[in-house]
């Protein structure tokens, strides 16, 4: 063998990483698209003339897009593999972002939804139908997202890392959140609203251009040389086969999960579709005016992002065992996010960003571990699954806290109950995981491997 193929061999590639940074820009594509009509709420309320509850009912719509998106996306990412799962997931999601671009050109339109005061359906018209259908279809799409991510974490990283790269990835949605309140007010004010909608929406598909190019599973890509490999596959072997999909429901640690998604991703529902009217209706910011508080929030978000993920890699390392290293991080996640009890009360517009960002930063670095919960106890074969399980979870509890808030607004226009509920649902979640996940034990020894009848 050749000096150079044995320096090759112990010099490890690194192409993983580069891997992680797609899954990082899709990440922040993602909630770019996501996030436009947050920041437009004022504009578009003002122009279309809808209330509250109508605000509601959009975003409720884009919870049960997305909570269906996601109970189907993680079969299918296990189907038909990340890199044509995750093509099918960008394409539909950016039809549906430049959709909105159109919302109000189908006056007829009429959208069902619901009310909770009186329990009722009712329809949304005109724009406000037209925003709701463009939200259903992007909904759809975007839930591929995370299936297909953790799913590409779990075949390209080692478990001593997938937290970490987890984190990074996920880091990318505050990237995204960031730089949406930066750039949207300026196309709006330069170009109208429309071109806001239709320019983040045409990012999805340069993106997929990349990911088709770059992506292969690791022991196929010739950028992977044996000793990254050898890394990447230095767990224990999994046994192979497909995993029945009604079984998964028969295990603790996908309740878990389930339960926890549940309870903290309405959490970040709220951040990211209310925070804009939190700090108009407060502290009388607007479109001009907001972006700076904004990029503060989700600027220090990214930092708990990849620090929550660091910090149970960082314990891995040290040798504490994997149970207490993810629950000592999510632990600390929880308690950072109970000041934000007060954020709602105070007077001071930067004591409120402060608050709402140390809440933001938590909650990422909750959700970084949270994830791997999906990836330490399921067989790869089963993560698109399991992640698409939790999230639908977590999307029937967004679409819950969209109709809670928009009633809460629409009678009190007052945000501290809304607040109070932030501040207890992640030590609520840890709880019930505990009792559900007392030992951070593979689930995959017990789930049933097909390819053995």
């Amino acid at each position: 063998m050749s000096i150079q193929s044995d320096a090759m061999l112990q010099r490890p590639t690194r192409f993983r990483w580069v891997i992680c940074g797609l899954l990082f820009s899709a990440a922040a594509i993602n909630y770019i698209d996501r996030q436009v009509i947050g920041i437009l709420k004022p504009t578009l309320q003002s122009q279309f003339q809808f209330d509250e509850r109508d605000y509601a009912s959009i975003v409720f719509t884009f919870q049960a897009a997305y909570a269906i998106g996601l109970l189907l996306s993680g079969r299918i990412m296990d189907r038909i593999g990340v890199r044509r799962g995750f093509v099918l997931a960008v394409v539909v999601w950016s039809i549906g972002a430049t959709m909105h671009a159109a919302a109000h050109l189908v006056p007829w339109l009429r959208i069902p939804t619901v009310s909770i005061d009186p329990p009722a359906i009712v329809f949304l018209g005109g724009a406000t139908a037209g925003l709701a259908l463009s939200r259903l279809v992007l909904g759809f799409g975007e839930a591929g997202n995370f299936p297909a991510s953790i799913k590409a974490v779990s075949e390209w990283f080692p478990k001593k890392e997938r937290a970490l790269a987890t984190g990074i990835f996920n880091s990318g949605t505050n990237v995204g959140a960031l730089l949406t309140p930066v750039v949207v007010p300026w196309i709006t004010l330069q170009y109208g609203w429309q071109m806001a909608f239709l320019i983040t929406g045409l990012l999805g598909f340069m993106w997929v251009g990349w990911w088709w190019v770059l992506y292969r599973s690791p022991e196929h890509h010739r950028r992977v040389n044996p000793a990254e490999l050898g890394w990447i596959e230095s767990d224990p072997p999994e046994p192979t086969g497909s995993v029945a999909w009604s079984q998964l429901f028969l295990h603790r640690e996908t309740w878990a999960f389930a339960i926890g998604k549940f309870l903290t991703d309405p959490i970040w529902w709220l951040y990211l579709f209310w925070v804009p009217d939190f700090l108009k209706r407060n502290h009388g910011l607007d479109l001009k005016t907001m972006g700076l508080p904004l990029v503060a929030i989700y600027l220090v978000a990214d930092v708990g992002s990849i620090g929550g993920g660091w910090l149970s890699s960082h314990l891995l390392w040290r040798g504490w065992s994997t149970n207490a290293a993810r629950k000592t991080a999510m632990l600390v996640c929880a308690l950072a996010v109970v000041p934000i009890w007060f954020a709602a009360t105070t007077t001071n517009l930067w004591v409120a960003v402060a608050l709402v960002s140390l809440a933001a930063a938590a909650h990422q670095g909750w959700s970084a571990n949270l994830f791997t919960l999906a990836s330490d106890l399921f067989p790869k074969r089963a993560v698109g699954s399991i992640v698409g399980i939790g999230g639908t979870a977590g999307s029937i509890g967004g679409m819950l806290i969209a109709l809670v808030v928009g009633e809460i607004l629409q009678k009190t226009g007052r945000y501290e109950p809304i607040f109070i509920m932030a501040a207890c649902a992640y030590l609520v979640a840890l709880a019930a995981i505990h009792v559900l996940v007392p030992t951070w034990l593979p689930a995959k020894l017990s789930l049933p491997d097909k390819s053995h009848p």
